[in-house]
């Protein structure tokens, strides 16, 4: 009761040092060890998080709290198909578990099935009609089809719930655009600046929106502003950007007349820029709409993994992956936060 005492006043480091001295006590107590595997999973220490896990797995093979935990890791992780695996046995015993849905669309969504994705988080938003991370996915992956207009839809129900988060703004911008509606793009792109100050993305996507309404000065402001962003994050982190992102980059900077590698030292390589599309314009004398879906649709697609590395800088404890993906692995997935470890225990 005390370690849960510790999560609702938002103290995870007493909450943990209290769940480790009870665990000390009662070692076979599966119900703590879950707990305090997923705290752990919630601060990205992942070694002590699945030692954790396993050990409540091993003492109790069916609980499927550690299960879907598990899962969760796994599927952060890129391993879909075995996520996948760990949630049948999930579903068995809580079938209308939000989280459990919510983490099976994006599955799908990881291995592109897009159409399966979205009935499986329509399933989780009609068990949780106000759980934002559910609406954030749902936004994403009909941004992800090009379905606009529904994706604006679930993003400005997400705004509703989490008004102060930039990366939601950014995102709405991206349907906002596509649907032709610039002035309320930029208001939302101003929003988003606003609001986060780690995400170079969203200085990226507001740069490329004013040159294609030929704000060159107002742009390079932005470009600017996204390459102190990066270069912070690499003094700080040891990711590697997105190659889309990477690529946009280059192309706005070329542009713009200012050098396609002040930041980019090492671009990632992308085995399939060869075949993208050259909407981008290399010259800044032919002001042609640049990366129109690039820069506004694809680069966007990393904003949900994105955010777990960005949101490390601004304090938030969140599960940090290895790189960025093409395809967004889907940080508002990760099933057990600690403000819900304890509260949230049966939909789990």
């Amino acid at each position: 009761m005390l370690g849960k005492i510790h999560l609702l006043q938002g103290d995870l480091d007493k909450a943990i040092e209290i769940y480790k001295k009870a665990v000390e006590f009662s070692p076979e107590n599966t119900e703590l060890l879950t707990t305090l595997g997923l705290l752990y999973l919630q601060l990205g220490v992942y070694q002590k998080a699945f030692e954790h896990l396993g050990n409540a797995l091993t003492y109790d093979p069916a609980n499927y709290k550690a299960i879907l935990a598990a899962g969760s890791m796994m599927q952060t992780h890129g391993d879909f198909d075995v996520a996948l695996t760990k949630y049948r046995v999930v579903a068995c015993a809580i079938p209308e578990s939000p989280p459990l849905w919510n983490n099976i669309g994006m599955c799908f969504f990881g291995k592109k099935k897009y159409v399966a994705a979205i009935s499986c988080l329509k399933r989780a938003n009609y068990l949780a009609p106000f759980d934002w991370k559910i609406l954030y996915n749902l936004g994403l992956v009909h941004l992800t089809m090009q379905q606009y207009a529904s994706a604006f839809h679930f993003l400005s129900a997400a705004i509703n719930f989490q008004p102060k988060m930039g990366e939601l703004y950014m995102l709405l911008a991206v349907a906002l655009t596509n649907l032709e509606d610039i002035e309320n793009a930029r208001r939302a792109y101003v929003e988003a600046v606003r609001l986060d100050k780690c995400n170079p993305l969203v200085n990226l996507n507001y740069a490329v929106l004013l040159y294609n309404q030929g704000e060159k000065k107002s742009a390079l402001a932005q470009y600017q502003e996204m390459e102190k962003k990066v270069s912070f994050l690499k003094d700080n982190s040891p990711l590697e950007f997105d190659s889309e992102m990477v690529e946009m980059a280059q192309k706005l900077g070329a542009a713009l007349q200012v050098g396609e590698a002040l930041v980019w030292t090492k671009p990632v390589k992308d085995p399939k820029s060869k075949h993208r599309t050259n909407s981008g314009s290399k010259s800044a004398t032919l002001q042609q709409p640049l990366g129109s879906i690039q820069a506004l649709g694809q680069a966007m697609s990393s904003a949900a993994a994105y955010r777990k590395i960005l949101s490390g800088a601004v304090g938030a404890q969140l599960p940090k992956p290895p790189s960025l993906p093409l395809e967004p692995e889907p940080e508002p997935t990760v099933e057990a936060s600690p403000t819900e470890a304890s509260e949230q225990k049966k939909e789990k």
